[in-house]
């Protein structure tokens, strides 16, 4: 074992599974904010372990040649790279860049956890730098957000096709769905989203996907139109897509205002955009948690109306709404196999869980990581072998102000989860799902 003192904490930490590396390539912060606030019994104590981090991004061109003839035409452009998506699978981290400005080499990408224990490593395109290319529809990828790899080795990327973003928004390619054969690098399958799939507004930057009891055939994707106010949904054994629309896809109007990174602004418009799904109860479906972006509630609706297409567009009570969550606004949102969700706070530069062996209530909520330099606005979460990945990239500075590049603006933080909750509320024991209380909200 080897003990090293950080200078993030003041604490001695010792580390046993990182004997290879030096202090300066891992950050350790602790579990309280930066201003050393202690927290009670509903804050987690579990310190975030910095992974990597970066002040801008980089690509790991073939040779010098090729990124010098890349920066001087702008197909390379340091200070517009923003990493918004992660997924990790084995030994490969997953890293997206939206095409939001000029300049971003390749949209899905990944960090080889093999060869890369820390520091900035630069991006491999995934899966090659061709199938990279903007606008090249059909073989190309132009624009990823979050994406999700499943138990069946395969990867689920859902091509905006747009470049820029807002009144730059540029529809370069349909919206197509890409699924990955992981073990060989080849597409399995792309399927282009239908007409009636989306609107004049549609956004859609974000993906769930259910693997039911049926195995790898019996999958649906679940994506969140944020813009558009909708949810498609694709089913894979038979190829096809269907559109749900529902008041609890919109924002709420008494929350679009924001307080992040010290920048005020307003995101009135974002509708749906997290989404969890719980195990699998035992009538055979999951539960589908969902919030939009602009808004402090939960809602949830059983997967047997979503994967119906007929009860999906007519199922208005089948949708629940849940307590009001008074932490503030969130992105991304995961639930493990054992029904525990971790959700991202960017108001409060947290990261949040809650049990859903327990009602969705204030009190059942717990905050398992805060810190007011490394968790700015963190992105996307997931839950990969115990451990919690979040990526924060500090959005809304970049998108409304500035970055300044000599800071660290984008990190991928990790933590043990059963560490992450322990000594919170979130940390239930007997820790088991109950298959029949996935919809627990109608427990008496």
């Amino acid at each position: 074992m080897k003990c090293v003192s950080l200078v993030i904490v003041t604490i001695t930490v010792c580390l046993d599974n990182v004997l290879a590396l030096s202090p300066d390539q891992y950050g350790l912060y602790g579990a309280s904010d930066s201003k050393g606030n202690g927290w009670g019994a509903n804050f987690g104590r579990a310190p975030i372990l910095e992974r990597y981090s970066w002040n801008m991004l980089d690509w790991a061109y073939p040779d010098q040649l090729s990124r010098d003839a890349a920066l001087a035409s702008g197909d390379y452009i340091p200070q517009n790279g923003l990493p918004v998506g992660i997924e990790i699978w084995r030994n490969k981290l997953f890293v997206t860049v939206p095409r939001w400005k000029n300049g971003i080499p390749a949209t899905l990408n990944y960090i080889s956890l093999d060869t890369n224990r820390g520091g900035s490593p630069k991006l491999s395109p995934y899966p090659n730098w061709a199938q990279n290319k903007a606008g090249d529809c059909g073989s190309g990828l132009t624009t990823a957000y979050r994406i999700h790899a499943d138990e069946c080795d395969r990867l689920w990327v859902l091509d905006t096709g747009t470049i820029g973003i807002g009144n730059t928004t540029v529809q370069a390619c349909p919206y197509t769905l890409n699924v990955f054969d992981l073990t060989t690098d080849k597409i399995l399958r792309q399927y282009k989203l239908r007409p009636d799939d989306i609107n004049m507004n549609t956004f859609i930057a974000n993906i769930a996907v259910d693997l039911g009891k049926g195995g790898c055939d019996d999958a649906f994707a679940y994506m969140s139109d944020e813009l558009g106010y909708g949810l498609i949904i694709y089913s894979w054994e038979n190829n096809t897509s269907w559109r749900a629309t529902h008041s609890y896809f919109m924002p709420d109007p008494l929350a679009g205002d924001y307080n992040i990174g010290g920048l005020n602004f307003q995101w009135g418009e974002e509708g749906i955009f997290g989404m969890s799904l719980s195990p699998i109860a035992l009538d055979g479906y999951r539960t589908l948690f969902f919030h939009p972006l602009s808004s402090n509630r939960e809602f949830a609706v059983s997967t047997r109306i979503l994967r119906d297409p007929v009860l999906a567009l007519d199922s208005y009570h089948d949708f629940q709404p849940l307590a009001e969550r008074f932490m503030g606004h969130s992105t991304s949102e995961v639930m493990d196999e054992n029904g525990l969700q971790i959700f991202n706070l960017v108001d409060q530069n947290a990261v949040g869980c809650w049990n859903s062996l327990l009602p969705y209530s204030p009190a059942n909520h717990a905050l398992i990581a805060r810190h007011d330099e490394a968790l700015i606005f963190p992105a996307d979460v997931k839950i990969r072998r115990g451990m919690v990945w979040i990526i924060s990239d500090r959005m809304p500075n970049f998108l409304l102000a500035s970055l300044n590049y000599t800071d660290i603006n984008f990190r991928i933080l990790t933590m043990p989860l059963s560490a992450a909750i322990a000594g919170t509320v979130c940390d239930h024991s007997p820790w088991r799902f109950i298959g029949n209380n996935a919809l627990w909200w109608d427990r008496r």
